[in-house]
């Protein structure tokens, strides 16, 4: 055995000791930790996906009868307002046929406006005039039945004055019945009316097929296919032009069943067109498919654009464009806001409280990508350990991150759950 001098092992036992004491300091020193400190800021949820310009309805318009066309108005690929004349057919017999429709309101017009006029009157005084010879037959007989009953008349001379009354009393109820029928509800009146009435539909009916003879825009749109010529006769049904109207500018985009719940219609968006990234702009989710594609396990969402503000639709739109949307499905204007980083896998966090860190489980509320909103269990100001990995009641030394302006530590996710092609730039829009 080798001796080893005296000095040399006190030397030994120095370093073993130094080497323990390290160990046991860096046991038992805190382990460093990164932590966020609870500040009020804002905070909102956005939704991005992609959607394409819906393809506006195709219409077929036709004739609804035989007839020879005399003018096409418009060429392929021209635009058109809401009721402008397309197609002329030639209106000749039915511009007649209204013509002569008129004639006959103006005749039953007058037909009537006579019988109001002069018909009435004319009863009534003929009525008026019946009343009184009937009355004077009626004091004749009387006197007549009195001189007979004093024989100064025949019996013969009673018999005449008794047929008088009789043939005043008949003229004065046919003067009455002539009354009535030309009263307000009578029948003379009733028919004149309903000559009146019946001339002025006959003119309708007639308007109706004049206008027939021209065929009209639905709406505004462009002409995509011209399939008839001037002179050509045309039958009922077939296609003469096929046209795009124009209707609510919309959009169209398939979105993942996952987000369907913080979807809803009314949410604001903002758009941005891949091939026009500096001009974006708004619009509205309007309706949410009833069923989910069983394939795809998505659901289709629309929105529109421009609804109450057509001017401001965009002009460089085209049909089955390729769009960047990003909707706006949660906001808060003053949250607690806290890294989803520091959140457990059970839904808890570390809070680093007299050099220890303890276990808390607070109530959340609104979620993105990278924060999530505390609603109560933690206060304002306390510092929260960013790191899950570190198990509670380990001695901790918390080391503060630096916030921007909004109270949100550096390095966080895009607040969107289905990124686009654009969503940086849009989600500016409701950063501003």
């Amino acid at each position: 055995m080798r001796w080893i001098p005296s000095g040399g092992v006190r030397w030994l036992a120095l370093v073993v000791a130094v080497l323990v004491a390290v160990l046991a300091w860096r046991w038992m020193a805190p382990t460093r930790v990164d932590a966020v400190q609870l500040r009020q800021s804002p905070l909102l949820r956005t939704l991005q996906f992609s959607a394409r310009v819906k393809t506006p309805a195709r219409v077929d318009l036709g004739a609804t009868l035989t007839a020879r066309v005399a003018r096409v108005r418009v060429d392929e690929g021209d635009a058109f307002r809401a009721g402008d004349a397309l197609i002329e057919l030639e209106p000749e017999e039915p511009r007649a046929a209204l013509l002569q429709a008129e004639a006959s309101l103006q005749q039953a017009r007058a037909r009537l406006d006579s019988q109001r006029a002069l018909s009435l009157p004319t009863a009534e005084s003929g009525l008026a005039q019946a009343d009184a010879n009937l009355q004077a037959a009626e004091r004749d007989l009387a006197r007549t039945r009195d001189l007979v009953a004093q024989q100064f008349y025949s019996q013969q001379k009673l018999d005449e004055a008794q047929r008088a009354v009789d043939v005043a009393r008949a003229q004065r109820n046919a003067a009455r019945a002539q009354t009535q029928a030309n009263g307000q509800r009578g029948a003379e009146r009733a028919n004149a009316q309903a000559q009146f009435e019946a001339a002025r539909a006959a003119v309708e009916a007639a308007r109706a097929r004049l206008a027939q003879h021209t065929i009209r825009a639905p709406g505004p749109g462009r002409v995509l296919v011209r399939s008839v010529e001037p002179g050509q006769i045309v039958q009922a049904g077939k296609a003469l032009l096929a046209v795009s109207v124009q209707g609510p500018l919309e959009l169209q985009a398939q979105v993942d069943e996952r987000f369907l719940a913080q979807l809803q219609p009314g949410q604001r968006a903002r758009v941005l067109a891949d091939a026009y990234p500096d001009r974006p702009f708004e619009a509205r989710v309007d309706r949410i498919a009833p069923s989910v594609d069983a394939q795809s396990g998505s659901v289709e969402v629309t929105l529109v654009v421009g609804e109450d503000k057509p001017a401001s639709r965009p002009d460089f739109l085209r049909e089955d464009m390729t769009l960047s949307v990003e909707v706006l499905t949660g906001e808060r204007s003053k949250a607690m806001v806290l890294p989803l980083r520091a959140l457990r896998a059970d839904g808890s966090v570390l809070v680093a409280e007299d050099g220890r860190a303890v276990a808390r489980e607070p109530k959340l509320g609104l979620r993105t990508l990278s924060e999530v909103e505390v609603l109560g269990g933690l206060r304002e100001g306390e510092a929260v350990i960013a790191d899950a990995t570190v198990v509670p009641g380990a001695r901790v030394r918390a080391h503060l991150l630096a916030a921007d302006a909004a109270g949100r530590v550096p390095g966080k996710a895009s607040t969107g759950n289905q990124a686009g092609a654009a969503g940086q730039a849009i989600s500016q829009g409701f950063s501003r």
